[in-house]
């Protein structure tokens, strides 16, 4: 069967050599590649070259990425990289920038935060979930210069790592925080799930003043006030809210947690405002949160939606699918935690949470 593959690869391979390669002659080459694995392709000098063109026809594709790791290639970390800036939210894209991360490609990814893909690389970063970008991140924070809406990404970025959100902290503390990011590193930090971190962010970046400042009303009291479903709906897809960030409603949001398209179908207003106030006392089937403690240090925190042989698929907050091969894998262990954050009350007023409450409790089965 081998020789089978290799006779028409290696035609293709002379007969292309100097002009692109059509899509159906692509995909049959890639499927013999594949086939032939990276012992066979990285001895035989002809077959290099044809993967080399395989590799130049799906640079920038999900493709190119899955093939130089199959392959184990070296010097293709530009490829990787416009992956990366192209798809910084794909499983694709994550995995370029881990690849760039752990091949130590630091100047690379630092010239990329310096240009015009600033914004797309920090958001790559942060979805990487990796403390090897701290490093690269931070210098972003303390630079005024540089635009909003990056050094945002950027607070987002170092929340997502234990490591980064303990830098955030020491900001924070020394108040080396700019004004403009404050709120964006306050909203990061009370949400994180390092019990220590969230509970020194409460006292050093808390909620803006009017939203919590009295204890909330008794469930039976909040139950019997009236809500604005438009209100609550605008609340809802609030940044500082961020309920879109994990679930969809009818197509919009991100899919991450349960799509909420149909819940005031499912579940009561009393069962809804529950899950609103203390989201781990009822953790759906199948969105049971897990850590992930990787050989090399980093963890990652979110859903398993797939446990191969060889592989799990982890998909993290804000919808980042990741794969992790097991023989990389330290520890696992499923959290009483959801991966919803607690203290979602405290960004809304109570009459908000009452609006978002209504809003949810309309979204019923067509």
């Amino acid at each position: 069967m081998n020789l089978r593959v290799l006779v028409p690869l290696l035609a293709a391979a002379t007969i292309f050599a100097a002009e692109p390669i059509a899509p159906e002659r692509l995909a049959t080459m890639i499927e013999a590649l594949t086939r032939l694995g990276p012992e066979k392709v990285n001895a035989n000098p002809k077959l290099q070259e044809a993967l080399g063109k395989v590799l130049d026809a799906t640079r920038g594709t999900p493709q190119f990425v899955k093939l130089v790791d199959e392959f184990q290639m070296k010097g293709q970390e530009a490829g990787l990289l416009e992956v990366a800036l192209k798809l910084p939210a794909d499983e694709a894209g994550v995995a370029a920038m881990r690849f760039l991360l752990a091949g130590n490609e630091a100047k690379l990814v630092t010239a990329a935060l310096a240009g015009t893909n600033a914004l797309a690389t920090a958001q790559g970063l942060g979805n990487t979930a990796d403390k090897r970008a701290v490093p690269l991140l931070l210098p972003i924070l303390s630079d005024a210069k540089r635009e909003v809406a990056l050094r945002k990404a950027v607070v987002h970025a170092l929340a997502q790592t234990q490591e980064g959100a303990t830098e955030l902290l020491r900001l924070a503390r020394a108040e080396k925080l700019g004004a403009d990011v404050k709120f964006v590193a306050g909203a990061e930090l009370n949400a994180v799930r390092w019990p220590a971190i969230k509970t020194e962010a409460a006292k050093l970046l808390p909620p803006p003043a009017g939203q919590n400042e009295k204890p909330l009303p008794p469930l039976a009291e909040l139950l019997k006030m009236k809500g604005d479903a438009k209100n609550g709906a605008a609340a809802y897809f609030r940044e500082s809210v961020g309920c879109g960030k994990c679930h969809q409603v009818d197509g919009k949001g991100i899919d991450f947690g349960p799509a909420l398209s149909e819940i005031g179908s499912k579940l009561g207003k009393d069962a809804l405002l529950e899950a609103i106030l203390e989201p781990s006392a009822g953790v759906s089937f199948g969105y049971e949160a897990w850590s992930v403690e990787l050989k090399n240090g980093d963890e990652l925190f979110g859903l398993v939606v797939s446990d191969a042989a060889d592989e799990i698929t982890l998909k993290t907050v804000g919808g980042v699918v990741t794969r992790v091969k097991k023989v990389d894998i330290a520890k696992r262990a499923q959290t009483k935690l959801s991966v919803m954050p607690t203290g979602l009350a405290q960004t809304m007023t109570v009459q908000e949470l009452v609006d978002l409450l209504e809003f949810l409790s309309t979204l019923k089965k067509k």
